[in-house]
């Protein structure tokens, strides 16, 4: 299931693939020129992210807002600033809302 929050302002580029139970907030872009970005499972992207390349998101992982991902980042991490960076791998998943389950 995708859950997009406030959906004002998304910018999705048609290549991207994006796993479950991923939180999309407004003013965010998943995008670049040719193939985009992969987004694992269980990933929460705050509002105003940029995520450009082909990067991809690790499952559970959390881009907090306003970060602009140029790199991969990696399963269970927090990210944040501009270029993004890794804070910790502490309490990933937790903004995660509205999971699918069986």
């Amino acid at each position: 299931m995708l859950y997009i929050g406030h959906g004002f302002g998304l910018i999705i580029n048609p290549t991207a693939k994006i796993g479950n139970n991923v939180n999309l907030s407004q003013f965010t872009t998943i995008g670049a020129h040719g193939k985009a970005a992969v987004i694992g499972d269980n990933v929460y992207i705050g509002p105003s992210v940029c995520i450009v390349n082909e990067v991809e998101n690790g499952n559970n992982s959390t881009i907090e807002a306003g970060a602009v991902v140029v790199t991969d980042i990696p399963e269970f991490a927090t990210a944040a600033g501009v270029p993004a960076k890794i804070l910790n791998y502490n309490s990933t998943g937790k903004l995660v809302n509205n999971r699918f389950k069986l």
